[in-house]
């Protein structure tokens, strides 16, 4: 089974009012972990890439607050591309999937929920590192 298996889109709940929405997201219930670093990008140029990496052990919740962009998700041997541009839904990333980020549209806010704090030892950040680890 591959990890990109578990990768789901989550319906947040969206409290419609004609003064405006309210969407609301709280840990264990809406993700699978409890939230323990919230980050999110901003400003990022024309044709940038993010991400470019995979985690050992953490999960995150990546959600489009403004604008739109898409995420990658690379399991060692399938890709999958997901395009994220509403606030009221995140995506689900477990963890030992690689991921990047790109097609950013101007003014986009990408957030991101995380399961752990940072921690640089959870990081893959040579792609050739990370496909060693899986066959481990």
């Amino acid at each position: 089974m591959s990890q990109l298996d578990q990768v789901k889109i989550v319906d947040l709940p969206k409290i419609t009012d004609p003064r405006g929405n309210l969407t609301f997201i709280e840990g264990g219930d809406h993700t699978p972990f409890d939230i323990q670093r919230v980050y999110y990008l901003y400003d990022v140029p024309g044709g940038a890439e993010r991400g470019g990496h995979a985690h050992k052990g953490l999960q995150q919740l990546i959600i489009a607050m403004s604008g739109s962009f898409d995420v990658v998700l690379n399991d060692g041997s399938t890709k999958q591309r997901f395009h994220l541009k509403r606030s009221y839904f995140g995506l689900y990333v477990p963890t030992m999937l690689w991921r990047e980020l790109d097609n950013f549209s101007s003014g986009a806010v990408c957030m991101v929920l995380a399961s752990n704090k940072y921690d640089e030892e959870d990081y893959y950040r040579n792609y050739n590192d990370y496909l060693q680890a899986l066959k481990n």
